[in-house]
């Protein structure tokens, strides 16, 4: 450890799965960080000494629709990629994958493209992209354009493989009804990473696409089929299904806490439910509205919906997700924060060490004393050399 230049001490340590005490976060010439006990610290090694709080990784988000007042489906450009990934680093989040919602083929094009040259011109915090749609079900639209589902086609199918052969990690969410057996299959076998969201299947229909390699369900409850006493839908078949990741938007709008316990307990031996913001626009932001596919979203009261009261993403910051499970839910930390880092980490095809206080990126949260508004400790910039620290 001579290669050491800082270490910081006082705090509770989160390492993306559980939470250490009496141990340092030390930081590297190369800003790698790693954890350490403090009997183990080098002599003369540079202390910071926090007041106590808890440090953590930075957050881990696979559905963000916008932020900073932007969203992807109005502009599908590296500069409003940019403006997305600061206005999310500003509330937390380490690494995102930026989501366009059902929109034309000719925006899927250029939201792939804007990806493209975003992680190529090495924007922090892009991590690739997740489509969501357009091959969902009509009949569980959500605040999707209904015009603009459609079946998945054979140029759509090429499209997302060549498009997971040149980003690192491409999510799509898929509706049964829109999207073959077949075609989950070769999406998977190429690396494409599917969610099962926006659907009114049923439960057997549910289980043969997590057998052709559906690994991931888009927004557990919403917009999709129910658990029925004699048709269990597709939230029955993800809760049975302990190989099966599903996203949460723990806001308490979205999903009932009471809602979200039983769920987190019919998932516990796998223990594969993940937070996501379904941040739109407004994250990072004080605009009271916005857009999407030409109709207006309005925000009040920790809402967002469109003018006929339907849902349209959420309102919603990593942190206040991970304070409503540990107050509302009764979720110890050290699961709800692991929901935030580690556990959504896991699903992508190349994780670049996020999630954890060991990865190359190196961004690092701060939570203070007695509250939950993070702040960074830690960060790298593009620049390996370039390293930031908290005063």
């Amino acid at each position: 450890m001579n290669d050491v230049v800082k270490a910081y001490v006082g705090a509770q340590i989160h390492d993306g799965h559980n939470l250490h005490e009496n141990h340092a976060l030390v930081v590297d010439k190369q800003g790698a960080t790693s954890l350490c006990p403090h009997y183990a610290l080098p002599p003369g090694c540079k202390l910071q000494k926090l007041d106590g709080g808890m440090i953590a990784p930075g957050f881990v988000d696979l559905q963000v629709n916008g932020g900073g007042g932007v969203m992807f489906n109005d502009d599908q450009s590296v500069d409003a990629l940019r403006t997305i990934a600061e206005a999310h680093s500003g509330i937390g989040t380490a690494a995102l994958l930026p989501t366009l919602i059902t929109d034309t083929p000719e925006r899927t094009k250029a939201a792939i493209r804007a990806v493209k040259q975003a992680i190529a011109e090495g924007v922090p915090g892009i991590a690739g992209i997740h489509l969501e749609g357009p091959h969902l079900s009509v009949r569980r639209k959500g605040a999707h354009d209904p015009d603009l589902i459609r079946p998945m086609e054979d140029q759509d199918l090429r499209l997302l493989i060549e498009t997971a052969e040149q980003v690192p990690n491409v999510m799509v969410t898929v509706a049964p009804e829109n999207t073959t057996v077949a075609q989950m299959e070769e999406l998977t076998d190429a690396g494409v990473i599917l969610s099962l969201g926006h659907t009114d299947a049923d439960h057997d229909t549910c289980m043969a696409a997590f057998d052709a390699g559906v690994k991931c369900v888009t927004h557990l409850f919403n917009a999709m089929s129910q658990m029925g006493n004699r048709e269990p839908g597709l939230v029955g078949a993800t809760l049975a299904r302990d190989d099966v990741y599903a996203g949460l938007i723990a806001d308490g709008i979205h999903v009932h806490p009471t809602t979200m316990r039983n769920a987190l307990a019919a998932k516990a031996v796998s223990d594969r439910v993940f937070l996501v913001t379904d941040a739109m626009a407004t994250a990072g932001s004080a605009i009271s509205g916005f857009t999407i596919n030409g109709r207006r979203v309005f925000r009040k009261d920790g809402r967002l919906t469109l003018a006929d009261g339907t849902l349209a993403g959420a309102d919603l910051e990593m942190a206040r997700a991970i304070s409503i499970l540990t107050e509302e839910v009764g979720e110890e930390m050290r699961r709800a924060l692991a929901r935030a880092t580690s556990l959504p980490a896991e699903i992508l095809r190349d994780t670049q060490g996020l999630g954890s206080l060991s990865g190359k990126l190196g961004s690092v949260l701060y939570f203070g004393k007695g509250r939950l508004e993070p702040e960074w400790l830690h960060r790298v910039t593009e620049d390996a050399n370039d390293i930031a620290f908290a005063p």
